[in-house]
């Protein structure tokens, strides 16, 4: 053996009933409740039925069964000091049971003692461990040495066989999540390049579409900017301009939709002071974010950016000149964002008459299908929208 084993733990998969059958787990159970019971009617047979026999039995029976389960517990935990400690108590309370006469019920603590040891503790220290419960047991039973040294060696082998087969099973189920693990990166890999040939296939289409639309607006206002001017040459003007921004508002949303598919979305945070700085509209304008950064779901971050983008058009439809507040904070479990304007213009409580309540209505879809929540509405100054989704 090298010198590793002997201060290797087991794992922690293996000191765990995590992945055993139910089958397996009844066998368990049945065989702690056959040896509890037994240790529970040892400790009051010695001593007959009678008197305070059945009270100091049961106190002694519940003293080493709280003792295991710390035991247990420690053991999970791979604290070596505190294990130890446990098992000595345990250990000593069946010599307190030995003195007041109940031999059988120390016996058979010992000699759990003795396999539990090899089955949970390293081997440097169950080895020490096992021999001590094992040679009390010898002591008490050293009228009959043949059984005993047969019954010494056969818990010996019993305990060392539990251990490995616990580590076999502990490896079987870290292979069972290696495996899980590969077949989860597999379906993300294939739902990556699923999602990269879909953003092709709408880079080649629409993309190329609104940029060959946007040339030749572009070239449509050249050529009006050139007749001579006139009530209809400025209406058309007008409404060529605004076809222009339209296309290069769908291109920019285009690529926005074509990065996240792709997964290379820019951060949050800078999208919307890009959204503030370059499509405020008017006023004092900011973006303040509170909370530990973090990556966002997609699907979380995609809200954000939808709901930051349909507050700042209503603002610029029904507040123009207002000063706008944008507020993101990183809460646990979940995102919020603040949307606050001014007020200005068009009263804020005109939003939803104007028609423009759809864009909010369909935010609020998307929060809830998120399991999230969209507030929208006016305040003592402006209109407030509020959105919150897991994240």
């Amino acid at each position: 053996m090298t010198p590793d084993i002997w201060f290797a733990w087991p794992s922690r998969e293996a000191l765990s009933f995590e992945g055993q059958s139910r089958a397996r787990l009844g066998i368990a159970w049945a065989v702690r409740s056959v040896v509890l019971g037994g240790m529970l009617w040892s400790a009051i047979s010695d001593k007959g039925p009678h008197g305070w026999s059945w009270v100091v039995g049961v106190a002694i029976v519940a003293a080493v069964v709280v003792l295991a389960r710390a035991f247990f517990r420690e053991t999970f935990a791979h604290r070596l000091w505190p294990s130890l400690a446990v098992l000595l108590l345990v250990m000593a309370t069946a010599l307190v049971a030995l003195k007041s006469g109940w031999e059988v019920f120390a016996v058979i603590v010992w000699c759990g003692c003795a396999v539990t040891a090899l089955e949970r503790l390293p081997l440097g220290a169950a080895v020490p461990c096992t021999l001590a419960a094992l040679a009390a047991y010898a002591v008490v039973n050293a009228d009959n040495w043949p059984t005993t040294a047969i019954t010494t060696v056969g818990l010996g082998l019993a305990g060392y066989v539990l251990r490995l087969d616990a580590e076999a099973r502990g490896n079987a189920q870290r292979l069972l999540a290696q495996e899980r693990a590969a077949r989860a990166a597999e379906a993300e890999s294939a739902a990556l390049a699923e999602r990269a040939r879909i953003a092709r296939e709408i880079h080649d289409v629409l993309a190329h579409s609104l940029s060959a639309q946007l040339v030749h607006l572009e070239a449509a206002r050249l050529m009006i900017e050139r007749e001579p001017a006139g009530d209809f040459r400025d209406r058309i003007l007008e409404r060529v301009v605004s076809a222009r921004s339209m296309a290069r508002e769908g291109l920019a949303e285009t690529r926005q939709a074509l990065s996240a598919l792709r997964g290379e979305m820019t951060p949050v945070e800078d999208f919307l002071r890009t959204l503030v700085e370059g499509g405020g509209p008017g006023g004092v304008a900011g973006v303040e974010v509170t909370g530990e950064r973090r990556a966002l779901t997609a699907e979380a971050s995609q809200a954000v950016r939808r709901v930051a983008q349909e507050a700042m058009t209503n603002v610029r439809k029904h507040a123009p000149g207002a000063a706008v507040a944008v507020r993101l904070e990183y809460l646990p479990g979940e995102v919020a964002l603040e949307v606050r304007d001014s007020g200005g213009g068009r009263c804020a409580g005109e939003l939803t008459a104007s028609g423009s309540g759809y864009g909010l209505l369909g935010m609020r879809e998307r929060a809830e299908l998120l399991g999230g929540s969209l507030e929208a509405g006016p305040e003592e100054e402006g209109f407030v929208v509020r959105l919150r989704v897991p994240a």
